[in-house]
């Protein structure tokens, strides 16, 4: 893909292009926000990095790309962590910053962000690429933060500290150190006082002077000062100010001006485009089209089945269209049928979609996977579902020899609004993504209902080569990742297993996928036990379920449920 990278300067943001590039992407941009003015430094605001960016400006020349700013207009005004439109906010800034780069570069489909730790900062960047119809790509979350801070300096990443702010760090001492010299000290600060190695708490931040990505030139900071922000005798707080800096050429020819010291002043580069202020209602992103009730075709009530279980807070709802004899609307038609439905049963209970913990979605057809995806997300959508979409698997079976139509829906409901969810768009190293509406995991009432889970590569999104037994092997990796953002794990908490088994799956290979998956839970448990963890139930029911096929013609998919007790750190 085609990327514009978002950088503030340090070192994570120029890190995730380097990952970019390691997959397979092109940085064609890079894309900056800075205060309104060129003296402030810092501004309070916790998405954006500011300190140093009189030097972002050397960027477009070092890289050899264009660089697109624009002013920061905006302030902090959605205060919640998950992101909704609000005019004003300092979010907007980016969403019109990048509808600009996105003009002016059409061919560009995704974002990359240095994001390692802060759901706010990742929620914000996602929303802004979920408007633009872009892809967000942050290859650095969830990552070991000590290892990542050792691969950017193997990696050649020269950074300097810009801003402290922590116990241990001395604005006197230790700003303009590079972060080469300061890993050890950092790791020590880590065990004395717990903080984050790499600045992930706010500890410090950096700016890059020089990376492989800098193929032209690197940035010479020539003269700085210090400006203590504040005083604290246990955490004072200071920054950098750049005074005087200059590039120094690369090649053998040097670059115009580059030996030259800058003062500051941002010479006239063709390759930089300042993005001035816009109409938020002219860069507004079209809406979400709803389902068109009136094009629904009538359908007689023996043709549409509903049941409904009830216990105690939840209850699921099932409907499917039977006799597949009659009008044929196709698989779109029937799903646009079944979710109004529904939705109707959802509205009579006084509840929404919002409520939906989880859906089962049965479709007589891979093959048409996109189309009822198209219409999915027509239906269940970020805006109806505020506390979260609900996770979904979707699995191919014999619907309509068995006389239930082209399509077959279960949802599990809560009648209260007490779920979390975890929702993660970005393409990153953690997990496979779910760049639509649905989620990898919803918990609710010590139920941890996680998404089925293929045997898919994290960063390129693609099926693991080997067979059933790696596919079974990256799926459960997988799963593990997720049930760790709820502080649990598939060894210690699964009370049940289901396993869809394609029957692509030669048969000779069918019986191994239990040997296999007990082994795997098995080693983990005791890597668990070894650390002091207790299980917090009893060995999982396994229950393997043969289907026609699986999205991606995987040919393994599994669907975790884990017993998460409430607890204060969950």
């Amino acid at each position: 893909m085609k990327v514009v990278a978002l950088v503030s300067g340090g070192k994570d943001s120029c890190y995730a292009m380097m990952k970019c590039i390691q997959y397979g992407h092109k940085i064609v941009a890079v894309a900056n926000l800075l205060p309104a003015d060129d003296l402030v430094d810092e501004l309070d605001s916790y998405m954006y990095q500011t300190v140093g960016h009189q030097i972002i400006v050397s960027y477009a020349e070092c890289m050899g790309v264009p660089l697109f700013r624009r002013r920061i207009q905006g302030s902090t005004r959605h205060h919640k962590l998950s992101y909704q439109r609000t005019p004003g906010d300092e979010v907007e800034d980016m969403f019109i910053l990048l509808n600009e780069v996105k003009k002016q570069i059409p061919s560009i489909t995704a974002v990359s962000s240095g994001a390692i730790a802060s759901d706010y900062q990742r929620l914000r960047v996602e929303s802004v690429c979920s408007r633009l119809g872009l892809v967000s790509l942050a290859y650095l979350w969830k990552q070991d933060q000590s290892l990542l801070l050792q691969e950017m300096i193997t990696n050649e990443i020269m950074g300097i500290t810009v801003k402290v702010a922590a116990m241990g760090l001395d604005p006197a001492k230790h700003l303009g150190k590079e972060i080469a010299f300061l890993e050890p000290y950092l790791h020590k600060l880590k065990d004395l006082y717990g903080i984050n190695v790499c600045g992930e708490g706010g500890e410090y931040e950096t700016l890059t002077l020089d990376c492989p990505l800098f193929q032209n030139a690197r940035i010479m900071l020539d003269d700085f000062q210090v400006v203590l922000h504040s005083s604290d005798s246990i955490a004072p707080v200071g920054v950098l100010h750049p005074l005087k800096f200059h590039l120094e050429s690369k090649q053998s020819n040097s670059l115009s001006g580059n030996n030259k010291t800058n003062d500051l002043c941002r010479e006239n580069i063709s390759s930089i485009f300042e993005v001035q202020g816009v109409n938020l209602e002219e860069c507004k992103a079209p809406g979400e089209p709803g389902p068109e009730v009136n094009d629904l075709i009538e359908v007689s009530s023996h043709r549409l089945h509903l049941s409904k279980t009830e216990k105690d807070t939840t209850f699921s709802i099932c409907c499917w269209l039977q006799d597949t004899s009659g009008p044929s609307t196709g698989l779109q038609g029937d799903l646009k049928l079944i979710l109004r439905q529904i939705e109707l049963q959802l509205e009579g209970c006084g509840l929404g979609w919002e409520h939906v913990l989880y859906i089962h979605l049965y479709i007589s057809d891979m093959d048409q996977f996109t189309q009822a995806n198209e219409t999915y997300v027509r239906f269940i959508t970020q805006d109806k579902c505020p506390f979260g979409v609900p996770s979904r698997s979707t699995i191919e079976l014999p619907l309509i020899q068995a006389g239930l139509g082209r399509a077959y829906i279960e949802v599990l409901v809560a009648n209260d609004q007490s779920k979390r969810v975890l929702h993660v768009q970005s393409i990153s190293c953690w997990a496979p993504s779910c760049i639509g509406p649905y989620s990898q995991a919803t918990l609710h009432k010590e139920m941890l209902h996680m998404a089925g889970q293929l045997g898919l590569d994290p960063p390129t999104m693609t099926l693991c080569d080997g067979g059933s037994t790696a596919e079974l092997q990256s799926a459960l990796q997988n799963s593990e990742a997720i049930a760790k953002c709820f502080n649990c794990s598939i060894s210690t908490s699964a009370i049940l297993f289901v396993v869809y088994c394609s029957t692509n799956i030669p048969l000779d290979e069918r019986p191994k996928i239990h040997d296999n998956l007990d082994t795997f839970a098995k080693q983990l448990k005791l890597s668990h036990l070894d650390k002091g963890t207790k299980p917090e139930v009893l060995d999982p029911i396994f229950l393997y379920i043969l289907v026609p096929d699986l999205p991606k013609r995987a040919l393994v998919e599994i669907k975790p449920i884990l017993y998460v007790p409430e607890t204060g750190n969950t």
